[in-house]
């Protein structure tokens, strides 16, 4: 973005750093860049006003059909655009804007469902778009619904300035991303991978940029995933009065286990990706814990600098492997001794390391023969046994790819570095990934480190940071397919 005189220069600024400003100065946009913010947030409304839960309540299908009439009064042709999926509330939408076919598409894939917000929870409506001091509310507003929102307004600016790329693109918008029966992007690879075959994968679900008090740090490029893993641990016995307590009581031996489990630390491990992540983060920080950044990378790593760094909840997790519990239950009378017990444990798994190799190390950590540790498959399923297959390896650094993102944040955040990165959580990336197709997930918009209300009580997205996400996708999309 080209800006001339000391009062542009100010306002551009103003954009770029706050995320909580309302809006860009008119005189940085063109007429079809505000007609595209417009759209966008008018997407967007409509979408976050659709309650996409898995619930009663829920209905992917309706936000699927309501993106599908836009893209048809658009002019899309209908051979064009798919409707289709496991049931008739999680139907996936595929749309195709065709290029050229000069080089093969590139997929962009966005889920439309949320996680469960209840009104008395919180402060607004979640399933209202509320505008308030700055800020976007509203369940899904970050976690994806803008990224979708973004998406589909840039290609339908494209159709509307007649753009022909030089590649297909593809758009999969689909089902139970955050949970359910039937994953969207999971059955559209097992069903009809035609449509959504491609070079390489775009995934949006993430907030990029991270901010500190509003400063952009860089932007964070998500190239590799953990394994995502739920375990289940029960234990039974004979039970009993409760006035005759015993030492094998079905809690006290899982809460024995779960306290040993609480004090284990897996291994220190980094890949190709962690690596570089604190290697371009190291140039970035100070003081000591850039220094620490440093002296974990070198051959040996040094120990005093990862136990620091362990206990930084945002790089111990890029560390190592983590387990921890999320749920519990036991009991069956307040006067009787448990006969049953049990607990959910929820791991992240470094790649290369499978969930069968992770239940054994569970087995010998929690020291109790009493507890028996199932794996819980998806759809809840619980095995005795866990897949043997590790995580997908990290995907190679396209420069096609590489260029066009580097130039176009190189054009909004002056000086601002792509660092390659692995996510601590989970996406749709895993079945992209596994599936052979290269997946990258980034987007333009910006979050403070410690702002991310992903699938919490309000909420909530920085109202510039969504115009800039857009944007940015535009300008990014744009120059990845022209090219």
């Amino acid at each position: 973005m080209k800006v001339v005189g000391s009062t542009l220069l100010a306002a551009a600024l103003l954009w770029v750093f706050d995320p909580a400003a309302t809006a860009r100065a008119d005189t940085l946009l063109t007429p079809a860049d505000k007609a595209s913010d417009a759209l966008a947030h008018e997407i967007y409304r409509q979408l976050i006003e659709i309650n996409t839960t898995d619930t009663p309540a829920g209905n992917v299908t309706t936000a699927a059909q309501a993106m599908q009439k836009r893209f048809q009064e658009a002019g899309f042709p209908a051979a064009d655009i798919a409707l289709m999926g496991a049931t008739d509330r999680t139907r996936n939408l595929v749309v195709r804007l065709h290029g050229s076919g000069e080089h093969r598409p590139v997929l962009l894939i966005g889920h439309l469902d949320v996680v469960e917000a209840r009104r008395e929870d919180w402060s607004t409506d979640p399933f209202k778009l509320i505008e308030k001091d700055g800020f976007f509310y509203g369940r899904g507003s970050l976690d994806m619904k803008s990224p979708d929102a973004i998406m589909v307004a840039t290609l339908l600016r494209m159709k509307q300035e007649r753009f022909v790329p030089k590649r297909d693109i593809i758009l999969a918008l689909t089902a139970n991303e955050e949970g359910g029966c039937c994953n969207g992007v999971a059955w559209l690879l097992n069903n009809e991978r035609r449509l959504i075959d491609a070079q390489f994968v775009v995934n949006q679900d993430e907030a990029s940029v991270l901010t500190d008090h509003g400063k952009p740090q860089y932007l964070r490029l998500i190239a590799t995933e953990k394994v995502y893993a739920d375990y289940q641990l029960t234990v039974t016995n004979k039970g009993g009065h409760s006035s005759l307590p015993v030492p094998d009581n079905a809690i006290y031996t899982l809460s024995r286990g779960l306290s040993r489990l609480a004090a284990h630390e897996f291994p220190f491990e980094l890949n190709n990706v962690t690596r570089a992540y604190f290697e371009h983060t190291a140039r970035i920080e100070t003081g000591q814990r850039a220094a620490d950044m440093r002296a974990i990378v070198r051959n040996p790593p040094d120990p005093a600098a990862i136990a620091r760094l362990s206990r930084d909840v945002d790089d111990s997790p890029l560390m190592r492997t983590t387990c921890v519990a999320t749920r519990l239950a036991g009991g069956h009378a307040n006067n009787a001794l448990p006969q049953r017990a049990e607990a959910i444990v929820n791991c992240r798994i470094l790649p290369g390391h499978s969930p069968e190799e992770i239940r054994q190390v569970l087995i010998k950590v929690l020291a109790e023969p009493a507890i028996t540790v199932g794996w819980l498959s998806a759809e809840g399923k619980l095995s005795e046994k866990a897949p043997d297959q590790g995580g997908f390896a990290p995907a190679p650094l396209l420069p096609e790819l590489m260029a066009p993102l580097e130039q176009v944040v190189g054009q909004l955040w002056p000086k601002l570095e792509v660092i390659p990165s692995m996510s601590a959580g989970a996406s749709d990336a895993v079945y992209t990934s596994a599936a052979g197709l290269p997946t990258y997930t980034f987007s333009g918009l910006s979050v403070e480190r410690d702002g991310d209300r992903s699938h919490g009580r309000d909420e909530r997205l920085g109202v510039a940071s969504f115009y800039q996400g857009n944007e940015f996708f535009y300008r990014f999309l744009k120059l990845l397919t022209e090219r």
